[in-house]
Order: structure tokens, then C-alpha cells, then sequence
């Protein structure tokens, strides 16, 4: 087949139907590049889980065709992945815009990767041939600068994705690039992908120098130190912060890793323009009076290893909270996290700082993502022949169809689509194509493998129900137990002693039976497991998690 005739493939492995994870693919017969490849952070529904990541099987089983990875802005949900995927498969060359770059390469130093990745910085301007693919670029406005849109010109038709984006016409940093957008649309537009994200909000997303004005009223308000905490890549946000603590006269103490690097990156391009003099390292804090220092942090999202956990707890070795301190979450709840912020906020206000949110008193956050007039804006300067709703949960992508078919896309050209779903666009018409493996990977620690869903399943049935191990020795060639069942549990009821004497009278009564008729051991175990099961949930109405442990004098 000639490349002008192979028809190209869409399809998401990470974005859809979730908030984060972002990672889409454009395939055909002979070429794959791949937009973007974020992680998605684990809420408290997942326990000892790092990340979580897209199943990279399809890309590993079309390794040959994959030819570049282009990333709309630095985002975590967006560059977050890297380290696990060039691990995965080789990624002849990352595209990105300069701060992105920056931020990537902090990652991968962190992460320890050791082979050379090649990568090239994009503008506004820059076009770029992979093969058949065209791709180009227009500036849209976010809470981080440099970040971008991407339109892939194809043989078989234009497929424009937005990025992450906001309308603002007010904005902190660069603008939307409307006429060219609008100049994009003109031109033709097969297929688009747009972000969903605020799809539910009606109106206009605020604009970031509402936030602005809440900071300044805050720093003018506050009689002690002022402690703020937001995403280390919401550098949009960080560049006010230290803005606003020049201008009172605050000196500025950073504290994680995450946020150094961004307020190192950010500087070295002049998005924030402070002089070196403001900053000073966090164990000089004490040196200067209270209502001089401003401390920012990681932690808005009560992650328990993050700087303001540590802080609330009073584990950090050079900050602890005192009356009067002001502490400020500048950002929103992740879903999933609301009870990790409550846990971290409770801390805080016991220790006697005075803690504020996101509030109609005070905007301290506002979204870098389109609501429903926005998004209407968009759909009519593309006007695209099809749709297919990205970067949002199931109900987000359902709305933003919805807006789109009142704005004339027939409701037969929208694709509600799940991570593994496909398109197939050829001369100018798009039909579903096959589905492809794209369960989510659980990575806790930096092991590229990851965990399974059976594990993850098991750690939540531990954190709901507890834990019974029951270990047991016995002799094979003799078929008689040697070391009578002993049972321990973690986490289980509060008569556990009671409870773990009768369990093992019951396996051991189970066993005598069993032994006689020369079981192997996976019939052992899984009548150990049967047995303690039954009596477990008649007697609790609890399911823990049940470990046999079986050990054969005669191995």
C-alpha cells in the first residue's frame, strides 16, 4: 500500500475517561507518533502506589514505526511518563517547547536514566515532517508558559489537538493565538481533540489575575510568616507568588525538590525575573522576622511524603508551624485526594496556623483549563467535520459531545472514546477501528515493570479488611502436619486473639481430614484459604485478605 493511500489510526492510551495519564497516538501503516505522555497521580483509593502510567504493549509491539514524541506544554500529566516509556522502547526524538525541555531534563536526571535522549525544541513557528506527517504548532494560553497546540497534517486529513488550554483574555504570560487558530479551522479540520476538563462549568474559566489580586490582598493581610503551597509546574502561578513577595518585601525560602527546579527553569528563561538577593535557603528562615518570609512548597494535594505533610506533622527539620503562621493551597483538589488536603489541613490549623483555600473569599487558584464557553469558542473556530472529546472523566467527555452537537457536529461524527479505543481516518471520513491493550500500570518506586491490578486489589482489601496470614509445616512422604496451623492477622478485629485461636483449631481440624487423602500443595492452600474465608465472613461479615503459607519438611 502506498503511504497516500494507508489510512491513519487515532487512538488515546492515557487521557480519557481520567484526569491525567495523557497519551495519544497517530499511526498508520508505516509511521507512529505519539502527543504527549503524562502520568496520572494515585488518590487514596490506591495505597503504596507512586504513579500511575499507560500500558505501553502497543507501542512496544510497533516499536519499528515509532518516530517521534511531541509534548504540549510541562506538565506532570503531560511529561511525567517519559522516564517509564524511553525505558520501554526507544524514542528516536522528543519534541518540546523550551520550558518543557528543561523540566524533562530534571526528570530524567532524577529518575537516573542513563541513555541519551535526543531533544529538539519547537516554537510557534516550527514546522515539522516525520515521514507523511506535517505537524505544526500554535501558542495557547495555560498555568504554565510554553504550552502549545499541535495540528497533524495527514494524507488522510488534518487531526488538530488543543493541549491543555483557557481563554483568557487577561492572561499572566503568553496568549492564545486565536487567529491563527481560527486560520487553522478556515483551512479545513477532519478531526479534533480537545481538552474536557472543565466541561461541566458553565461561563468562562477566571482569569489568573483574579488570582492575583487575592495574593496581593493576602500578603497585605498576613502579620506572620505566609507559607503557599501549589503545583511545582504551575509556574504561572509560582512567578505571582514571588512577584507579589518582592514588592512586600518578603524573602522567598523554597522547599522540594520538584518546585527548585521549576523555579530554576523558569528563571533561567525569564518567566520569573527576581534577583538572587530575594531567595534564601530555608534553614536561614529564623534570621529574619516573621512577616519577612515567604516560604513555597510542594504538598497542595496532601501527599504524605510531600514538603507541607512533612511540615503539618512536624517532621521537617527546619520549619515548624507557630501561631500566626498563614498557610495558602493554591491549587485544586485532585479528585481522589480530598480526604489526604482534609487530613493535612486538620494538622495545621491544630498546630495553629491559619489555613486558606480556594474560596469565594479568596481566589487563590484558578483553573488553567476551558469551562463550557470556551470551549463553544474553540469548537466554532475549528469547526471540525469530526470530534473526539479528550483530558477528562467519562462524564466531562459526555458533555463536552453534547456542547459540540449544539454548535452543528452531527452526533453520529462524535466519538465518546476509552483509553484503547481507536479511530480510522481515511480520505477525510472517520470510522472505529479495533481496541488495544491500555490497562493502567501502578509504579511504586521507579520500577519500570510496575504493579498489577491483583496487587493494587489486594493492598485496598488490606486497607478495608485487614490481613490473616496462616502458616503451616507439614511432612509430604508422611502426609502429617508437623508444625499444628498458626494464624496472625494485622488490621483485622479487635477480638483477633479470639478470633485467630478458632481459626486455627479450624484448619487444623480441615487439614487432619485433608492429609488422608494425599493432597497436593495447591489443594492445601486453597482449602486453607476456603476454609478460613467462610468462618471468617460468617462470623465478621469482613473479607480480609487471606495468605496461606504451607511449608514441606521434605523440600
Amino acid at each position: 500500500m502506498a503511504v497516500s493511500e494507508s489510512p491513519i489510526s487515532i487512538y488515546a492510551l492515557g487521557g480519557l475517561c481520567e484526569v491525567g495519564k495523557n497519551t495519544y497516538c497517530i499511526e498508520s501503516e508505516n509511521s507512529l507518533i505519539i502527543i504527549d505522555a503524562g502520568v496520572r497521580f494515585p488518590g487514596a483509593d490506591l495505597p503504596g502506589i507512586d504513579y500511575v502510567i499507560p500500558d505501553y504493549t502497543k507501542l512496544k509491539n510497533s516499536r519499528q514505526k515509532v518516530k517521534a514524541l511531541f509534548i504540549t506544554h510541562g506538565h506532570e500529566d503531560h511529561i511525567g511518563a517519559i522516564p517509564f516509556l524511553i525505558q520501554s522502547l526507544h524514542i528516536p526524538v522528543i519534541y518540546a517547547p523550551r520550558l518543557a525541555i528543561q523540566l524533562i531534563r530534571h526528570k530524567l536526571e532524577d529518575m537516573r536514566i542513563r541513555e541519551e535522549v535526543k531533544i529538539l525544541e519547537y516554537k510557534d513557528d516550527s514546522v515539522i515532517n516525520v515521514d507523511e506527517f506535517k505537524v505544526s504548532f500554535f501558542q495557547v494560553t495555560h498555568s504554565i508558559p510554553d504550552s502549545y497546540g499541535i495540528v497533524v497534517d495527514t494524507p488522510q486529513g488534518r487531526i488538530v489537538h488543543t493541549g491543555d488550554f483557557k481563554i483568557d483574555l487577561t492572561p499572566i504570560g503568553q496568549k492564545i493565538e486565536l487567529s491563527k487558530i481560527a486560520k487553522i479551522g478556515d483551512a479545513g479540520v477532519d478531526l479534533l481533540l480537545s481538552d474536557s476538563t472543565n466541561a461541566e462549568i458553565e461561563g468562562y474559566t477566571p482569569s489568573e489575575k483574579n488570582v492575583l489580586q487575592s495574593i496581593q490582598e493576602i500578603f497585605k493581610i498576613a502579620t506572620g510568616r505566609l507559607i503557599l503551597s501549589t503545583f511545582s509546574s504551575n509556574i504561572s502561578r509560582i512567578q505571582q507568588i514571588c512577584e507579589v513577595a518582592v514588592e512586600n518585601n518578603r524573602k522567598i525560602a523554597i522547599i522540594g525538590r520538584s518546585m527548585e527546579h521549576a523555579v530554576e527553569a523558569a528563571r533561567d528563561f525569564g518567566y520569573i525575573k527576581i534577583p538572587d538577593t530575594s531567595f534564601i535557603p530555608i534553614n536561614e528562615i529564623n534570621e529574619f522576622k516573621l512577616n519577612e518570609i515567604c516560604v513555597l512548597c510542594t504538598g497542595s494535594q496532601g501527599e504524605p511524603m510531600a514538603a507541607l505533610s512533612r511540615i503539618a506533622n512536624g517532621e521537617h527539620k527546619d520549619l515548624r508551624i507557630i501561631p500566626g503562621d498563614t498557610i495558602v493551597f493554591s491549587s485544586s483538589a485532585i479528585p481522589g485526594n480530598g480526604i489526604f488536603i482534609d487530613r493535612v489541613v486538620n494538622q495545621l490549623v491544630k498546630k495553629g496556623g491559619n489555613v486558606l483555600v480556594n474560596s469565594v473569599l479568596y481566589a487563590v487558584h484558578s483553573s488553567g483549563h476551558p469551562s463550557k464557553q470556551e470551549l463553544r469558542i474553540m469548537l466554532h473556530l475549528i469547526h471540525p467535520k469530526y470530534f473526539m472529546p479528550i483530558h477528562g472523566e467519562y462524564r466531562m467527555l459526555k458533555i463536552h459531545g453534547a456542547i459540540a452537537e449544539t454548535l452543528g457536529v452531527p452526533k453520529s461524527n462524535i466519538f465518546i472514546m476509552e483509553n484503547g479505543d481507536s479511530l480510522i481516518l481515511s480520505k477525510h471520513k472517520i470510522v472505529t477501528g479495533p481496541h488495544y491493550a491500555a490497562d493502567p500500570i501502578y509504579i511504586d518506586s521507579r520500577n519500570v515493570a510496575g504493579t498489577n491490578q491483583a496487587v493494587v486489589k489486594d493492598r485496598e482489601i488490606m486497607q478495608e479488611d485487614g490481613m490473616i496470614a496462616i502458616s503451616v509445616a507439614i511432612n509430604s512422604k508422611t502426609q502429617k502436619i508437623i508444625v499444628p496451623p498458626k494464624c496472625i492477622t494485622k488490621a483485622f478485629s479487635a477480638d483477633d486473639n479470639l478470633i485467630s485461636k478458632k481459626i486455627e483449631d479450624l484448619v487444623n481440624k480441615t487439614l487432619i481430614e485433608l492429609m488422608a487423602t494425599k493432597p497436593n500443595f495447591a489443594t492445601i492452600k486453597s482449602t486453607i484459604k476456603r476454609t478460613v474465608e467462610v468462618y471468617v465472613e460468617r462470623k465478621t461479615e469482613r473479607k480480609p485478605l487471606i495468605i496461606p503459607v504451607v511449608m514441606d519438611q521434605n523440600k
